[in-house]
């Protein structure tokens, strides 16, 4: 009776440490990946650089970084709020700004230099350090971008950390069971503000 007693608790406490480890996000499976053709558009983000280009203004026209404060400064309009909206969203609010001054101005908003978009990547490999999200990047390339693979690095628990819903959500990577073809979708299609880390 005690041995029963025994093994029923310690299967209340692998299963309760499993329910722990499911809701802190660890290991879960890999998202489904964006069709093409239908991936978020870009949103504006600090450090970017951005190209203001008012037609036929040419001193309304400016290339400027976005502030630490996420915002701005245009010509006639001072301060506006650009991180957190699209190129098309800020283009809209300029227009509307620059109305009051300028008759129908033709604004064009140019993500010239999109610093805000990164992924971190630390841990096991030759350089530690951010990388910019230029194009579409997915782990095993993040991770060769940076050198590759230390000697000490445990390429089965690598972990891509990633913000969801103001969460952070744990996707596994294991390199010897990619390679093998045996985790197909593991090498995750990174998104900006990703964290890669190689234990060693």
């Amino acid at each position: 009776m005690i041995r029963v007693v025994e093994m029923t608790r310690s299967l209340v406490l692998v299963t309760m440490a499993s329910l722990v480890v499911g809701c802190a996000g660890v290991g879960v499976a890999p998202p489904p990946e964006p069709e093409a053709g239908e991936r978020e558009e870009y949103v504006v983000g600090i450090p970017d650089v951005l190209s203001i280009v008012v037609w036929r203004n040419e001193e309304l026209s400016v290339t400027l970084p976005v502030r630490r404060d996420g915002k701005i400064s245009v010509p006639l309009v001072d301060d506006v709020q650009a991180e957190g909206l699209t190129p098309h969203e800020l283009k809209e609010v300029l227009t509307e700004a620059l109305a009051e001054y300028v008759t129908a101005p033709d604004v064009t908003v140019i993500v010239q230099q999109t610093n805000s978009h990164v992924v971190t990547v630390v841990g096991g490999v030759l350089r530690s350090g951010q990388l910019p999200l230029t194009r579409e990047m997915r782990v095993l390339e993040a991770i060769a971008t940076m050198g590759g693979f230390s000697a000490w690095a445990k390429k089965d628990r690598i972990k891509v950390m990633r913000k969801v819903e103001g969460k952070t959500v744990e996707y596994g990577f294991n390199y010897g069971a990619y390679a093998a073809g045996k985790a197909p979708d593991s090498n995750l299609l990174l998104m900006p503000g990703d964290t890669v880390v190689v234990p060693d």
